[in-house]
């Protein structure tokens, strides 16, 4: 064991300092001069005194929570250092079984156990930990280090026997399949490839041409379908084809052979490739960019992603995918697109099931990935114990939402009733049975916090719907809805479903008796009349006379009692929020009638003509309203009410919010709440409130938040983090400045009044306008007042208008049914045409 230790500790330091190799060669041979003073032996001393400490805090807090991924990695670095081998294994193991591990981490686990393998079939466990590696991630230089440990440890490779060239091959194909389409870095596994062969071909023997021609196909065959694939340096692997080729042929040389003469479906293969990946240059320099934030890196991922998808090649997109999540392998966003998309295109199979079982390790916080691998693994007829496996599995983790917990359960309950429709009938019992715990666990769990929800309430009924269909067993129905009715006996939707499921049943009697148990009880809204009217209805349809009769002379009081509580109440809240509706609409239409009406333009009145001595015009001036008797407002006044009113209520707001070191942050998802908020603006500090607006009728979220911040450079720093993911949605984030919308406002207003006004003082021949507040127009020989709309007369012949408003009659409206153009006149018509004398008379008529 020691001797274990100590070879793993100097392979923990190959990159180490060389006097600390040296350091650790000497406690291996056990020297008595290990280090050169005392004092370095206490600090060593010291050190791992407080390694060991370390080590089990971390062992102390992973029994406790053993999905701590950080205190995983902490500890299987901790025992690397430390040479504790079997520890160390053992720690892997267990973080492996639990969370992917990247492609660092594997190699260094091979190459510990690489270093530290002596026994027989040690080499076989570096295999198979090479071989569960390059599962997690797609890796190039793993897979090159799994292909060189093949051939260097494998004896079969080595001796070039039948078994071991099966064994080579099969992995360089497995390897190409996994990465041969990787734009960027799949030139190196065919290049691997090419020189296996190569060194093959002259292990055969000469005395064998067949076998050394066969050899040369297969070489030819690897440079052609090389050729044939989008890859970086393609012209590079052309060239190397030409000088093979050369090599084969003593007559002619690299320079002058002609791939086109010899094989021209090859140089067409090669022109559509070198197309192919002209085409996709341009993504690849966005994505390997150095200088690009993660964030921007992983947008320009999702757009070659989409491109890729519109030409409709499975195998390209797989591989860009992979790609894609081993730079962001806890991006919700590319596991989503990942699963749905192998569900789409291959639906069954092991490939999309260990794409499922990757998503659920890399984001195991995620419920919808659960409930994806769920389905993956019906699809794909899993056994029972497998999909048992992950749904317990799954219910480990934290979600963010309940009803990312109820999509679980019911998923599991989905798949035990179609499993029961196709198995076998001795297997039924176990099914239902399964269905039965799965509903009392998720009643159990969500009942305390989804308690008079519609979720609920619609989990209860699913439940008693398959007691009844499956189970055969009306009272363990009915046991459900009385359960869920005595922490939910104030849904009106529960009584119903109750009584429903009665009825359906052919049980008029026990729907009677839940209707006498439930229609005095007090609902929110009507529910209690409609309780009421319910009852009624059920016994016209099933009752009896004498029945119905009962029901009437229960429901009668109670619907006269309902009413007086009514009208003691007041208005009912659907009536408060209909008459708050329309009140804001009212003061809307108010606010823009005032603005509009501050400083309407006069129209430009008739001159008053003199009063005649021959009693023409009397009573006119009479009904002449005088401007001197009401005070003119001054010209800065502002001649309106929307200014002070908006200052109003700008001070009624900074009483409350300041809005001075405020962030608005919009698409918010709707499931966001200030928790996760909170944690968003973490990084950044300083927060001292979170304000989410929501809908005054439903309480949901608006995707809307003001975050106020300490000072100005906590807001800097928020600011700085626009465009930032969040529940897979980009936010967008701004200084909060409402003044600047006020001001704005107040000043269109403004200029509309300004514009209106100088119009009207240009008109009439450069008169002033009765539309300004001050002036009053007179007459053209400046001799008594004008005529002002703004001042109210005084004067006693002033008719005031009472009632509706007759004066905004449509001058079109027709009696109904008249359809000629000209207005009905029923009076009788003169049939006798009048002279002209008699025209005069009329005109001149006094």
């Amino acid at each position: 064991m020691a001797e274990e230790e100590v070879e793993f500790a100097g392979d923990r330091n190959d990159e180490a300092p060389e006097e600390t190799m040296e350091e650790a060669g000497d406690v291996a041979a056990g020297s008595d001069a290990a280090y050169d003073s005392d004092s370095d032996s206490d600090s060593d001393s010291e050190s791992e005194s407080g390694d060991r400490l370390q080590v089990e805090a971390l062992e102390s807090q992973l029994s406790s929570n053993p999905l701590n991924y950080d205190a995983h990695a902490q500890y299987v670095k901790l025992l690397r250092k430390m040479g504790e081998v079997q520890k160390l294994r053992q720690a892997r193991e267990a973080m492996c079984a639990l969370f992917p591990l990247t492609p660092t981490m594997w190699q260094e686990w091979a190459r510990d156990e690489a270093s530290l393998t002596t026994e027989l079939g040690g080499d076989a466990r570096i295999e198979g930990l090479y071989e569960q590696a390059v599962k997690d991630y797609l890796s190039i230089p793993l897979w090159l280090d799994y292909i060189n440990f093949v051939q260097e440890k494998c004896p079969s490779v080595r001796e070039c026997s039948p078994d071991g060239l099966s064994k080579a091959r099969n992995l360089f194909e497995s390897a190409l399949t996994a990465s041969g389409l990787h734009i960027t870095e799949g030139n190196k596994i065919w290049e691997a490839y090419r020189e296996f062969e190569q060194a093959v071909y002259y292990t055969i023997d000469d005395a064998d041409p067949d076998a050394k021609e066969k050899q040369l196909q297969r070489i030819r065959g690897l440079f052609h379908r090389q050729l044939s694939v989008p890859l970086s340096k393609l012209e590079d692997a052309l060239l190397a084809y030409k000088s093979w080729e050369a090599e084969q042929r003593a007559d002619v040389d690299a320079e002058s052979f002609d791939v086109g003469s010899s094989f021209p479906h090859v140089v067409l293969a090669y022109q559509k490739a070198l197309e192919l990946y002209n085409s996709r240059a341009d993504y690849e320099q966005q994505i390997s960019k150095d200088d690009l934030s993660d964030v921007d890196k992983l947008q320009q991922y999702l757009v070659y992603l989409k491109f890729e998808e519109s030409l409709g090649d499975p195998i390209r997109i797989q591989v860009l995918y992979e790609r894609a999540i081993a730079e962001f392998p806890v991006s919700s966003d590319l596991w989503f697109g990942y699963t749905r998309f192998m569900d789409k295109t291959l639906k069954i199979g092991d490939v999309v099931k260990d794409v499922h079982l990757r998503a659920t390790k890399n984001c195991p916080w995620l419920g919808e990935l659960w409930v994806g691998y769920m389905l993956c693994l019906e699809r794909s007829r899993a056994s029972e114990t497998e999909i048992s496996a992950v749904f317990e599995k799954s219910l480990q983790f934290t979600f963010s939402t309940l009803e990312e917990y109820l999509d679980l359960f019911l998923t599991r309950v989905d798949g035990l009733r179609r499993k029961i429709a196709i198995t076998a009938e001795s297997e039924v019992p176990s099914c239902y049975l399964s269905i039965k715990e799965t509903f009392q666990r998720a009643s159990d769990y969500l009942s305390p916090h989804l308690k008079d929800t519609a979720a609920l309430m619609h989990l209860h009924a699913y439940w008693a719907r398959l007691e009844t269909k499956l189970g055969n067993d009306i009272a363990a129905a009915r046991a459900v809805w009385e359960s869920f009715l005595k922490t939910s006996g104030s849904m009106l939707e529960a009584w119903r479903g109750y009584i429903t499921m009665e009825i359906e049943l052919g049980n008029i009697g026990n729907a009677r008796s839940i209707f006498k148990r439930c229609y005095s009880k007090r609902f929110p809204g009507v529910g209690s009349e409609d309780i009421c009217n319910s009852w009624l209805r059920f016994e016209r349809e099933y009752g009896t006379l004498e029945e119905f009769d009962l029901a009437l002379q229960k429901v009668r009081p109670r619907l006269k009692e309902l009413e007086l509580f009514a009208l003691q109440q007041g208005p009912s809240e659907a009536d408060k929020l209909e008459n708050a509706a329309k009140k804001s609409a009212r003061e809307k239409r108010k606010s823009n009638a005032d603005v509009n009406s501050e400083n309407p333009p006069a129209k430009r009145q008739k001159e008053i003509p003199k009063s005649s001595s021959k009693g023409k015009h009397k009573n006119t001036t009479d009904k002449v309203v005088n401007s001197d008797d009401v005070p003119a407002k001054k010209p800065e006044d502002g001649g309106g009410t929307k200014e002070p009113e908006l200052k109003d209520s700008s001070d009624k707001k900074s009483k409350t919010f300041t809005d001075q070191c405020t962030a608005f942050v919009s698409n918010i998802d709707i499931k966001a709440n200030q928790g996760h908020l909170q944690e968003f603006f973490s990084d950044v500090g300083g927060v001292t409130a979170i304000r989410i607006l929501r809908d005054k009728f439903t309480g949901k979220s608006r995707g809307l938040a003001y975050v106020d911040f300490v000072d100005d450079k906590y807001l800097e720093a928020a600011v700085a983090k626009n465009r930032q993911m969040l529940f897979g949605k980009r936010l967008s984030i701004a200084r909060s400045d409402p003044k600047k919308g006020r001001k704005e406002s107040a000043g269109r207003s403004t200029n509309a009044e300004a514009g209106g006004a100088g119009d009207q003082s240009n008109t009439n021949n450069g008169e002033p306008s009765s539309a300004i507040p001050g002036n009053s127009p007179r007459d053209s020989k400046g001799k008594g007042p004008g005529i002002s709309r703004f001042a109210p007369s005084r004067s006693k012949e002033q008719v005031q208008l009472k009632g509706r408003n007759t004066f905004a009659m449509p001058r079109s409206v027709k009696p109904l049914g008249w359809s000629a153009t000209a207005p009905r006149d029923d009076a009788p018509r003169d049939e006798k045409p009048k002279s002209n004398d008699e025209f005069r008379q009329m005109l001149f008529k006094k």
